[in-house]
């Protein structure tokens, strides 16, 4: 009997490492890593967006001078914390690390890269290199010259309203977001793209338009988005430290989508530049009309109705009257912007809730409302 289970264990590996050899590239991979991880970094290319003559963040006179009550502190132990960081007034109020990160450390920011794109096309826009939100994608990119797709214009992929047919989905070791993530020719899927809906108000997320856009970028300057952020963004906010985007393979594309990979003293200077509506030490560096279009709601529907959680890329939080942008990813990666404590919030972490109110993960109002005990 024991011989005969021997033997059938032996038969299903080996018919378990037929199927796995012939799955196509990305499957295969996403098999072997199981999930998406924060240092992901390490599993791809990578092209270096490279910091120069940094500023480090100045520390508040009150700099980790309070404590984190103890129930926000469990909520952020229970979604694996790494970093919570908070800016007020130009300077670093309060910030903590865990599990073995520091502040020197560089994690994936999964979606919340796509906040980012938003503000370089901002910056192309002003440089006249793209001539406004309502330019036609067809103008850049030779696939969108036929039929619906036609149609999309800029402003359709910023906020998530193109009609273009993708299956955002995250578990499946098939799905398009998964051969986007695992694969290795972004440039590919683009070019096979479909439309199932006509471009328009109506709002559905998907990844991919971000992608499009990272596209749209790259034929508008002639760099790729990584060169065009090192010199019309990281080098003009002082980042401190060189940040990696992960590519779909050696010398490829930018995943656009998600992976950008930085710290959390580096990020809060994308949500201060946003704070400080696209100025830094006096130089605009993205319109401030483009930030305000940006981080107030898009005029989008779903089902008949307005949506008012959505920007160009950027989600938007209305808690206790106040409308608050930030950058997202999957895993809990945030960027929150309070203008009325002119102050900006980062957490990073490997998990968030699974629950949502408004649109809005749960862990969501945890975090915003720890900041604002700790700025009170």
């Amino acid at each position: 009997m024991l011989k005969k289970i021997g033997g059938y264990s032996i038969l299903v590996v080996i018919l378990l490492g037929i199927i796995y050899f012939f799955l196509p590239n990305y499957a295969q991979k996403a098999l072997l890593h199981l999930t998406a991880n924060i240092d992901d970094y390490e599993i791809f290319e990578n092209r270096t967006v490279a910091a120069s003559d940094p500023q480090p963040w100045e520390k508040s006179p009150q700099y980790n001078q309070y404590e984190m009550g103890r129930t926000y502190q469990d909520k952020l132990d229970d979604y694996e914390t790494t970093a919570f960081l908070v800016v007020k007034d130009t300077a670093l109020f309060y910030e903590k690390y865990y599990l073995g990160y520091d502040e020197n450390e560089i994690s994936n920011s999964f979606s919340a890269a796509k906040s980012i794109v938003s503000l370089l096309v901002g910056i192309a826009i002003d440089e006249g290199k793209i001539e406004s939100v309502f330019q036609p994608v067809s103008d850049f990119i030779e696939s969108f010259n036929e039929g619906e797709k036609s149609k999309i214009i800029i402003k359709n992929l910023l906020t998530m309203s193109s009609g273009i047919d993708w299956n955002e989905a995250y578990m499946s070791p098939f799905s398009k977001t998964t051969d986007a993530y695992y694969g290795n020719n972004l440039k590919k899927l683009v070019a096979e793209l479909e439309v199932s809906n006509k471009p328009s108000q109506e709002f559905a997320y998907k990844s991919i338009n971000t992608q499009i856009l990272a596209e749209v970028l790259e034929a508008a300057t002639g760099q790729s988005i990584s060169d065009y952020a090192t010199n019309r963004l990281w080098r003009k906010i002082g980042a401190e430290h060189d940040a990696l985007w992960s590519l779909d393979k050696e010398g490829g594309m930018e995943k656009a989508f998600c992976c950008f990979n930085s710290t959390a003293r580096d990020f809060a200077r994308i949500g201060q530049l946003v704070l400080n509506k696209g100025n830094w030490n006096g130089e605009q560096v993205v319109p401030a009309d483009y930030i305000e279009m940006a981080t107030m709601p898009a005029r989008l529907i779903r089902s008949g109705e307005r949506i008012p959680h959505y920007g160009y890329q950027w989600w938007i939080l209305n808690y206790n009257g106040k409308q608050i942008p930030y950058a997202r990813g999957i895993l809990g990666q945030y960027i929150f912007v309070l203008k009325d404590k002119n102050a900006v919030v980062v957490r990073l972490g490997k998990s968030r809730s699974k629950l949502y109110t408004d649109e809005h993960p749960n862990d969501v109002y945890t975090y915003v409302e720890a900041a604002y005990e700790l700025l009170k």
